[in-house]
């Protein structure tokens, strides 16, 4: 008798199985296809340094790109000699704006393109991550020690959207650890919540944590590591591809903010998203291939589609070349969704790195080194 039933039951869990199996395979999922004409448009006689973000402003669906201008080959401008060798070229802004038709309108920003009040902020060492707030202004921050100029970049940058300096959150070589309340430690980005005017930094590739600001006047309101957890610099850094997970981040990379109030996490590093309330409460955890051990990591950045739910997230995997793609409720992969692959050339990936969304469910990636801006067309659901 005994038997029989554990058969039954067996036969039972297979069928439930293949019942599961069958409504994933009937789930819709979001197409893309690249759109090889885009960008349309650079600046004559401009060169774009590596891409260090991409954001996407609601209001128009404009696609903001911030570069690094100290990774443009001097050759490329002519710069290798004394006088200049050749006619071409000058250096993009570091801070970009383009139409979604990929037009250039309009750019400020850089070491070498500074903007008319400059001295009244530090420009950062090394460029990282840029988000247009709900308000219309422009974020960007640092995530560099530059060991000969004596400057590390602990800080964050609010500008409005036409280059005029707003606030600086943290100040360079500052910082005191994951517990510090005033300045940052090599932050990757930020999002701003409207409801409360708060800004969300992911910080970073140094310190271990969120930290959470008033965005008009930086003042500090609350922080929190993995899970939850108080951030503790003394942890160790070593990876596990199994078994329990850490309980500190590695390197917060990227976040994001979903229309419920959701925070989302990449831990990129840790391979994994983790998922917090506005407060900083733990809610769950995805990890996007826990096993790839490249040292790259990969969960890097993350976008939320742009359906009324929000029902997808899109996940930039850098160490295996592909945007993943998740049913956000779930935090299932859904494996037919993903698109790009390795390679140099358009429709590739060689270091995907950040992404954006826009209303219309088109996708944004830059790779932060090779310098490619690509654009993934919205093709619909697939039934």
């Amino acid at each position: 008798m005994k038997i029989l039933v554990a058969v039954l039951a067996a036969a039972f869990s297979l069928n439930a199985f293949a019942a599961l199996a069958a409504d994933a395979s009937k789930r819709p999922y979001p197409k893309h296809e690249l759109d090889p004409g885009w960008p349309k448009q650079f600046p004559r006689d401009m060169v774009m340094g590596d891409p260090a973000g991409v954001a996407v402003d609601p209001s128009n669906d404009h696609v903001w790109v911030l570069s690094r201008q100290r990774n443009v080959n001097p050759e490329w401008l002519g710069l290798t000699r004394s006088p200049p060798t050749s006619v071409c070229c000058a250096y993009m802004p570091a801070v970009a704006e383009f139409d979604a038709d990929g037009n250039y309108i309009q750019g400020w920003g850089g070491p070498f393109t500074p903007t008319a009040d400059a001295s009244a902020y530090d420009w950062p060492e090394g460029e990282h991550g840029i988000t247009v707030d709900y308000k219309g202004n422009v974020w960007i921050c640092g995530y560099v020690n530059n060991r000969e100029a004596k400057k590390d970049d602990n800080h964050c940058l609010k500008f409005t959207r036409d280059g005029r300096f707003l606030l600086q959150v943290g100040k360079p070589n500052m910082s005191k650890g994951s517990l510090d309340t005033e300045n940052l430690n090599h932050a990757t980005k930020v999002v701003v919540w409207p409801k409360t005017n708060e800004a969300f930094i992911s910080d970073g590739y140094v310190n271990r944590r969120v930290i959470v600001v008033d965005a008009d006047s930086g003042k500090f309101k609350r922080m929190w590591g993995a899970y939850g957890n108080k951030p503790d610099d003394s942890a160790p850094r070593e990876r596990s591809f199994d078994g329990p997970p850490p309980q500190q981040f590695n390197n917060v990379h990227g976040i994001e903010i979903a229309n419920d109030g959701l925070v989302y996490v990449n831990d990129r590093q840790n391979n994994r998203i983790q998922v917090f309330d506005l407060q900083g409460k733990f809610q769950k955890e995805v990890f996007i291939d826990r096993a790839t051990r490249s040292g790259f990591g990969t969960s890097f950045s993350l976008a939320l589609s742009a359906d009324k739910e929000q029902r997808f997230l899109y996940v930039a995997d850098l160490a295996n070349f592909r945007v993943t793609v998740l049913d956000r409720k779930s935090l299932d992969v859904i494996p037919e969704a993903a698109f790009g692959h390795a390679g140099p050339y358009a429709g590739q990936f060689l270091r995907l790195h950040l992404l954006a969304a826009d209303t219309k469910g088109n996708i944004y990636t830059s790779e932060a080194n090779g310098g490619k801006i690509q654009k993934w067309l919205f093709k619909g659901l697939v039934p």
